[in-house]
């Protein structure tokens, strides 16, 4: 057993605080990794708070892990000691459906094992996350952070990144498509640097005019205030793919309609109803799509990562100490970060 500390909530109303707990052994095919820095995702926030009603206590976030091996257990191969890598949103799976043959975890039949507040698939303990000293995890489900990229900003990758890299090659998004960006949060300005990368027109979708600038330093090419009526009736028929990172309800009737005959939308932030409804002659009368995607496999997230490397890409991020955690949590729900706060996990033990 391995003792480890971390930040963890006891219940859904208390704020995080530091907690000591026992990590496993490593198994014969699992890797031990010193926890260097941990990206803070808003999933964090609404499991920590039992938003979703899934939540197990005591509940340790983090799944934007980067870190390094410390010990291999005698199947390894993949890693070794010294070794910097990366753990995302899972730690296991069934490894044998049809999602799981197909490099498709995230979507297991079985369901996946989460990286925290998930229970184990061979001694049923609870998971716990990456705001902690130390973790361990099967090999196949850790990933390599190529040396090109910075260790810090390579976090997020493992959650913003690939949510958003995942749905822009599965649906094929090429050189000269004229994609939309919907937000420009931890996933938007992310989605806009992926989109931009594979060779695309990008137009963020915003509803403040304020973001402009912001916006076209990330890479996009156009903005759209999506409250001005003139500019969305202007964009009608002319995107080949929207990709909707906002996290909240809001209505997808109006961007539907700037889409053109067999555009599509996808859905990546949310995770709740929609509201208001949509109307189906928004999709049947010009065969569009309405999609959801879902983070990414292992061996996507890989690409993801060496993606970035070769093209550059790295994730706008602000550096936090973990006793600063529940002030970044409130900043979070405020709006107040760009675009994503990571951990230096040295400051656990300062």
């Amino acid at each position: 057993m391995y003792k480890a500390i971390g930040y963890a909530a006891q219940t859904a109303t208390a704020p995080l605080a530091p907690m000591a707990f026992n990590r496993r052994s490593p198994r014969p095919d699992d890797v031990a990794i010193e926890v260097l820095y941990c990206g803070v995702c808003h999933s964090d926030i609404h499991l920590a708070r039992n938003e979703w009603g899934m939540s197990v206590y005591p509940l340790m976030p983090g799944h934007e892990i980067v870190g390094k091996v410390t010990e291999v257990g005698e199947k390894v191969t993949k890693h070794k000691v010294g070794d910097l890598v990366g753990v995302g949103c899972m730690v296991d799976s069934c490894r044998h459906c049809e999602a799981c043959a197909a490099n498709l975890e995230q979507y297991c039949l079985e369901g996946p094992t989460l990286t925290y507040a998930s229970p184990d698939r061979v001694d049923g303990s609870i998971t716990m996350g990456g705001y902690s000293s130390s973790i361990v995890v099967s090999e196949h489900f850790v990933v390599r952070i190529p040396e090109k990229l910075d260790p810090a900003t390579a976090a997020p990758i493992l959650c913003a990144g690939i949510t958003t890299y995942s749905p822009l090659k599965h649906y094929g998004v090429k050189a000269g498509d004229k994609v939309g960006i919907l937000g420009m949060g931890g996933l938007g300005h992310m989605g806009i640097k992926f989109a931009k990368a594979l060779g695309a027109e990008v137009t963020l979708f915003t509803r403040s005019a304020s973001k402009a600038e912001e916006a076209r330093r990330q890479g996009a090419d156009h903005v759209i205030v999506s409250t001005d009526a003139e500019q969305m009736e202007a964009a009608s028929g002319r995107f080949d793919f929207l990709l909707d990172t906002i996290p909240v309800q809001h209505d997808l009737n109006p961007y539907l309609q700037t889409l053109r005959f067999d555009g599509i939308h996808i859905l990546v932030g949310l995770v709740e109803p929609i509201e208001p409804a949509i109307h189906a002659g928004n999709l049947v009368m010009n065969r569009r799509v309405l999609a959801g995607s879902l983070i990414g496999g292992i061996e996507e997230t890989q690409e993801v990562l060496d993606f970035c490397a070769e093209h550059n890409i790295s994730c706008d991020i602000e550096m936090l100490d973990i006793k600063n955690i529940n002030e970044a949590y409130s900043r979070m729900i405020a709006g107040d970060v760009k675009y994503r706060f990571v951990i230096d996990m040295a400051t656990l033990e300062a």
